[in-house]
């Protein structure tokens, strides 16, 4: 979850798509970011690490001898921020890295792998470990700690009033996510349908959750079924980005009606949770009597809604598990072939443009449960995966971006071609080490699949 904004300018009725709306780029460039969640862990024991003693704060300060710096809420160590990049702790200790935008996937996979090198050496001294998953395999709610963050106390009190999974998204899920730049509004309009529909596509290759508490789940991707409790007002499909005439407006309508979480003035979180955005900009906030929202706290409540693609300035593609470093830089690759070349583009659109709502609806519950062996549009999940994996690596063909060994980013895509061709999810793979040589112990991922 993005760090809260400080811009502090008026918030116009027109400044509400105008905000969204700033973030085209017709002249490019387009750039590319990568975010990536993974739990932290006590090796040996398996525990959960709590913000300190020896524990979320140490690795922060200790990151600090690479050159990052403190964002702090009050005395509270809360996040790093190093040019661009930005290492922040979800609510339950996660640890995230926001990373800067960059130009290919090879620039992304070095970020990558410099970040966890750093927390690697910090992280070793301390006994902790880090895991990527997209749920916890084996720790219950009631073991998880909660960081000292303003904003997570105020979530974590609503949550349970809105969806009956919403402490279990705070607490014990993890992601991997990919940022994409547009050109225009049309520019936007058409990548926001594409990977919309697709991201179901993308949850089923990347399903990486099958365990909670010990035991399957009876779910390929754990994480992506939560999702589905959380609270209606913020999460799904978003159907109305297929409707004619969607555009920033639409989005901003949308937003303005999802309640709110919060205000934030200086230091201090204001409780809002449940109240209306739109009685905000009228000045009839209870809590903040006569006061009208800024730019800041527009920006603000943007990060509050949790759709499976998100719109900032830029669109977020949220519906992969975390997974080990070669699947963070998978994910980006793939979205980046598909949105980044217009042949790509068109071809992407053409697999799921006659998909109803319906059938986009089902196909988004399927990908959590099944993986790839769900139905859409009369084809296989696995069918139409191959099919968006492939465009995805024509599309970073054409976009010939070389490393200094002239190789392309299509390079990026092995792991995900090896998914759809096998129709064997990372899940079921997980699975098949549970049933087999981990002998019924979910706990081994602690020691088999760490960073």
């Amino acid at each position: 979850m993005a760090a809260t904004s400080v811009d502090d300018r008026p918030l116009t009725a027109q400044g509400l798509a105008q905000h969204l709306a700033d973030g085209c780029k017709p002249d490019g460039p387009f750039l590319i970011g990568a975010e990536h969640e993974k739990f932290v862990f006590r090796h040996g024991s398996h525990a959960t690490v709590p913000y300190e003693p020896d524990g979320i704060k140490a690795l922060l300060e200790g990151l600090m001898r690479f050159g990052w710096r403190g964002v702090y809420e009050g005395e509270t160590l809360i996040a790093l921020q190093r040019g661009k990049a930005s290492v922040s702790l979800e609510p339950a200790g996660q640890f995230e890295l926001s990373g800067a935008p960059l130009e290919s996937i090879h620039d992304i996979c070095g970020e990558t792998q410099n970040h966890l090198d750093e927390v690697k050496a910090i992280a070793d001294p301390l006994g902790i470990g880090f895991l990527g998953l997209g749920f916890t395999p084996t720790w219950r709610r009631e073991d998880c700690p909660v960081m000292p963050k303003g904003r997570y106390a105020i979530m974590r009190a609503y949550m349970p009033k809105v969806g009956g999974k919403g402490l279990d998204m705070m607490l014990r899920t993890c992601t991997v996510q990919a940022n994409l730049d547009f050109a225009s509004e049309a520019d936007m309009v058409k990548k926001f349908r594409v990977s919309l529909a697709l991201q179901p596509i993308a949850t089923a290759l990347f399903a990486n959750s099958p365990f909670i508490e010990g035991k399957p789940s009876g779910l390929l991707s754990s994480r992506a079924a939560v999702w589905t409790d959380t609270d209606p007002d913020r999460t799904g499909m978003l159907e109305f980005v297929f409707q004619d005439g969607f555009g920033f407006e639409s989005y901003a309508d949308y937003a303005l009606d999802v309640p709110m979480y919060f205000v934030k003035r200086a230091e201090r979180y204001i409780d809002t949770a449940g109240r209306s955005f739109r009685a905000f900009m009228q000045g009839e906030l209870p809590e903040l009597p006569g006061e009208r929202p800024t730019l800041g706290d527009w920006a603000d409540h943007l990060t509050t809604l949790f759709p499976e693609v998100r719109l900032k300035q830029y669109l977020e593609m949220r519906g992969a598990d975390s997974g080990p470093a070669s699947r963070i830089c998978a994910l980006p690759a793939l979205w980046a072939g598909v949105l980044y070349d217009d042949a790509a583009l068109e071809a992407a659109w053409s697999l799921c443009k006659d998909w109803t709502s319906e059938q986009r609806a089902r196909l988004r519950l399927d990908a959590a449960r099944t993986g790839l062996k769900g139905e859409i549009g009369g084809r296989t999940v696995q069918d139409v995966a191959r099919d968006m994996v492939a465009i995805a690596k024509a599309g970073l063909r054409r976009r010939a971006k070389l490393n200094a060994s002239m190789i392309d980013e299509t390079v990026f895509l092995g792991e995900l071609e090896e998914i759809a061709d096998s129709g064997i999810t990372p899940a079921e793979r997980l699975l098949d080490l549970y049933r087999g040589p981990w002998q019924g112990d979910a706990s081994r991922a602690f020691e088999d699949l760490a960073y």
